[in-house]
């Protein structure tokens, strides 16, 4: 857990204005989350803090790579991380109630009594956020050296198959099928 002290930070003593702070994150960075379906992280996060009076204006980006599994073939693929959030957090005095009312998920709520903002969580959605729902290698690289072939060759087989077979429920169906009303 002592890793975790790094993402946080001490805003009380920064002067109003822009501070600057940069992150390595490494797989090693996953292991307090839960399991992730992505592996070799090699990411920085660049987090510039505009501190204000009552308010700070927090902009992450993310850059790097990693690897995902491919959905179609299932083969490890690399992936460019290439992303930036942005994210206010003011200083209120009910700061729970605040985050249950507020509706954007960029507004985030603290205590005025606060002295550390912990931006580890934010960078973990962050990343996560950063990568595609669907995985998979593009249109022209199907096929290609990362690809696993067995896997594409039973996809093939199993979509012509599809077609040959017919469930026999749906057998009595077919006669109202071009009848016009």
């Amino acid at each position: 857990m002592s890793h975790r002290r790094e993402f946080d930070i001490a805003f009380v003593g920064l002067k109003p204005g822009v501070h600057e702070y940069n992150y390595e994150i490494k797989d090693k960075f996953f292991e307090a989350y839960q399991a992730q379906d992505f592996s070799n992280v090699d990411a920085t996060v660049k987090l510039s803090l505009d501190k204000k009076t009552g308010f700070m204006l927090l902009k992450f980006e993310i850059g790097g790579k990693l690897e995902v599994v491919c959905d179609r073939c299932g083969n490890p693929l690399p992936f460019n991380l290439w992303d930036e959030f942005n994210i206010v957090v003011k200083l209120v005095e009910n700061p729970e109630e605040m985050n249950e009312q507020e509706e954007d998920p960029d507004v985030y709520y603290i205590s005025r009594t606060e002295s550390h903002l912990h931006v580890s969580d934010w960078i973990y959605e962050f990343i996560n956020l950063s990568i595609p729902m669907q995985k998979m290698c593009s249109e022209d690289e199907m096929g290609g050296p990362k690809c696993n072939k067995e896997v594409l060759d039973m996809l093939k087989k199993m979509d012509t198959g599809n077609n040959e077979t017919q469930n026999p429920i749906w057998k009595g169906l077919e006669k109202f099928k071009d009848l016009d009303n």
